[in-house]
């Protein structure tokens, strides 16, 4: 299944535990797990480099293997079937108990005979830092340990041997990796592990039974909302766009980025996506940590903030080869630094929604809002990077001023609530920036909203423009934008996200979601309920999605699981359920 080395990401699964994922491949090896937090250094990381670090536990010889999670919940079962029986491997990070004393961090992994009997093998190779520093490996007692400095692992294992061993129907082997930072190493009981499994599978179960949604594609909406409790850092309430870095765009391409962090502009579909869905706590966890996160640079906002709310402004590239061969691998993200209007939409309408929906601004302050939009009222002139972060020369994004508009707008009602107190200023701007929106971001010829001006690139990400309050879906305008996009660049059901990136990289996943929430809004209900079945059939098998597709052979590529892709495809099933979320 693995070429060079390399697993389609298909066939990767997640788990998680509220503060960081492990992705677990199809054949049994979890190829990538940071520790001890999602934006930590990873301790197995053989998704970005063949020969690294990873946990493999699978039938020593031939096997077929299919999966699924347990039903509601984030704890994943693959079945594995040899020549001479059956057995079920059960994956989780289980949960944090500081009163019982649990380890900092435990990945649990369990080995069921349910036919015949299989022989089986694990692996563990852990490394640190991508390499950079040595583990001394020994062992306590019955545990492996790798210790370096301030960071201990531990494997324990119950029944699996060292290294090999067969498991007959009912019979049952249980290995568990502990992780410490500065602070003891558990070595736990078998009884201990096994119980903190399940109880992480009721936790799961229970939380996921009361989201508010019984519409069309349920499974879908529900399996979502899990990939993004799993995304969501617990400690912060910050979303983090994907627990990877560096998974390429196109496979020998170098779009390839770290997305272990928060981007300001998605917390408008997150907020909505979580208020929908009835998470009112996480709404208002991931609202604290926007707020938290942008006092350290307002009235100028950072696209993006650690999950811990600081600012990180390097990028550096690692000596890996990177997925397939597709280099650099970067940590960090330069992104941080660079000016984006449109973030200051996003989140001043998303304020405007927590407040609409609360009756709270929670944790911000209305003088904080109020400098955001005294901020866009005398920078909406300037260019910036966009929302696609070009690391060319900015421009005027068409967009970047439509969601200047909004975020002005959205300042206005939250004065005429009396919020903030208004200023001359905001309304004032707004009208400069619609008249420039419509005048220099329309092409009369082509029906169609530009990129910028002067520039004939069509852009899928204009559609956000009927999602976050600048225009009605209905509008003429957003109508041929729409139908100019759809025809220049779909791919079947699928968009690129721009002009000429089908050279680039694989179809934007999140943009035809897009396209369907916009369709549903508009009243074109049948053709957006057409995409989102084919939308919804392009899943994984376990109902993930990467950030991008290859139209011609449905390959998973970019970043995963992509947080934003699974917004999307929420807010567009909300939308089609005939809740479109306005406040």
């Amino acid at each position: 299944m693995r070429t060079d080395g390399y697993l389609p990401l298909r066939d990767y699964g997640v788990i998680g535990d509220g503060r960081t994922c492990a992705l677990v491949g199809l054949d049994g090896s979890i190829d990538w797990l940071c520790l001890p937090n999602v934006d930590s250094a990873p301790v197995f990381d053989r998704v970005l480099d063949a020969g690294g670090g990873r946990f493999q536990l699978a039938p020593a010889g031939a096997f077929t293997a299919e999966r699924r999670y347990r039903d509601g919940t984030n704890v994943l079962e693959t079945t594995f079937r040899t020549g001479s029986g059956a057995v079920r491997v059960t994956d989780a990070l289980t949960l944090h108990d500081r009163e019982r004393l649990s380890p900092l961090r435990e990945l649990v992994r369990v080995a069921e005979g349910l036919e015949g009997t299989v022989e089986l093998e694990w692996v563990f190779e852990p490394r640190l830092d991508y390499g950079r520093r040595e583990l001394r490996l020994g062992r306590r007692g019955e545990a492996l340990v790798a210790v370096n400095g301030r960071d201990a692992l531990a494997l324990t294992s119950w029944g699996a041997g060292d290294g090999r061993f067969r498991l007959a129907a009912g019979e049952r082997a249980t290995l568990a990796l502990t992780h410490a930072h500065a602070e003891p190493l558990v070595l736990p009981a078998r009884e201990d592990v096994e119980r903190r499994l399940e109880d992480a599978a009721d936790f799961w179960a229970g939380w996921s039974s009361r989201l508010d949604y019984d519409g069309p594609w349920r499974d879908a909406v529900v399996r979502s909302a899990l990939a993004l409790k799993l995304l969501a850092f617990s400690p912060s309430g910050c979303i983090v766009a994907a627990p990877t870095t560096s998974l390429p765009e196109r496979i020998g391409g170098d779009r390839n980025w770290d997305y272990r962090f928060g981007w300001i502009r998605d917390g408008v579909f997150t907020l909505r996506a979580l208020l929908e869905l009835g998470c009112e706590d996480e709404a208002r966890a991931f609202f604290w940590w926007q707020m938290h996160a942008t006092r350290m640079s307002e009235p100028e906002l950072r696209p993006l903030y650690c999950v811990d709310g600081g600012l990180r402004l390097d990028e550096q590239e690692l000596a890996l080869p990177g997925y397939r061969n597709s280099a650099p691998v970067r940590d960090g993200n330069a992104a941080a630094s660079q000016l984006q209007l449109d973030t200051y939409g996003p989140l001043l309408e998303g304020a405007w929604r927590f407040w609409s929906r609360t009756g709270s601004l929670g944790a911000a302050r209305p003088k904080e809002l109020a400098a955001l939009a005294d901020f866009v009222a005398e920078a909406w002139q300037r260019p910036d990077s966009g929302i696609w972060e070009s690391r060319d020369e900015p421009q005027h994004y068409v967009l970047s001023k439509a969601m200047c508009w909004t975020a002005l707008d959205r300042a206005g009602s939250l004065a005429d609530a009396g919020v903030l107190s208004r200023r001359p200023a905001w309304s004032q701007a707004a009208a400069r920036v619609r008249e420039w929106v419509e005048s220099e971001g329309w092409d009369e010829e082509r029906r169609t909203y530009r990129c910028a001006p002067g520039d004939d690139t069509l852009d899928a990400s204009l559609l956000t423009a009927a999602l976050c309050a600048y225009a009605d879906a209905r509008d003429g305008r957003i109508a041929g934008t729409v139908d100019a996009i759809r025809a220049e660049l779909g791919d079947g059901p699928f968009l690129y996200r721009f002009s000429g990136a089908e050279e680039l990289e694989g179809a934007f996943l999140t943009c035809s979601f897009w396209l369907v929430d916009v369709l549903a809004r508009a009243g074109r209900r049948d053709e957006a309920a057409a995409l989102m079945d084919e939308l919804v059939a392009a899943a994984n098998d376990v109902g993930l999605y990467a950030e991008e597709i290859d139209p011609r052979s449905g390959e998973f590529l970019g970043n995963f699981p992509q947080g934003l892709v699974h917004l999307a495809l929420v807010n567009a099933a909300v939308s089609l359920e005939g809740r479109d979320g306005e406040p």
